[in-house]
């Protein structure tokens, strides 16, 4: 007895789409691996709020403070810097190069509920921390409920 099969005209064409995407990957990834010092880069960062800030923390490890640099301007929290390859061995010696170096930058819209002359930024054991208060008028405030004694 013969089976009946369903003929898919695209059945092949995921498979044909992987194999594609995986010759892209290995051929760029392995390009980079070389010459990850000229790849660009972007560092994780975490936002959270708090009832009295917006905190912002960016993983920036071994970096120099100074390669840093941190601005307001226009509602906006630019973060910029450059992490520097610096060998410590010759060229020929490296067996893999993974990390990214080089510049980046990251930038953020802030609320207008941000008092931005009261920014505080600190960088201790590779992570920048930037603290940015809320003005005064933005934070929430209990309101006390007055109650009569006589019920009225």
């Amino acid at each position: 007895m013969n089976t009946i099969s369903r003929w898919t005209p695209y059945r092949g064409l995921n498979s044909l789409q992987e194999q594609v995407n995986r010759l892209f990957d290995d051929t760029f990834s392995s390009h980079r691996a070389g010459q990850s010092d000229l790849a660009t880069w972007a560092p994780a960062v975490d936002v959270f709020e708090t009832e009295n800030e917006l905190v912002v923390k960016a993983d920036l490890p071994d970096m120099n403070e100074k390669d840093i640099d941190v601005r307001v301007e226009n509602n906006t929290l630019t973060v910029r810097g450059e992490r520097k390859f610096e060998q410590q061995a010759s060229e020929d010696n490296y067996l893999r190069i993974e990390r990214a170096y080089g510049t980046f930058t990251r930038s953020f819209s802030l609320p207008n509920t941000v008092n931005p002359e009261a920014i505080r930024a600190e960088y201790r054991n590779g992570v920048l921390t930037v603290r940015m208060p809320k003005r005064e008028e933005s934070r929430p405030k209990q309101i006390k409920i007055g109650v009569s004694s006589d019920g009225k």
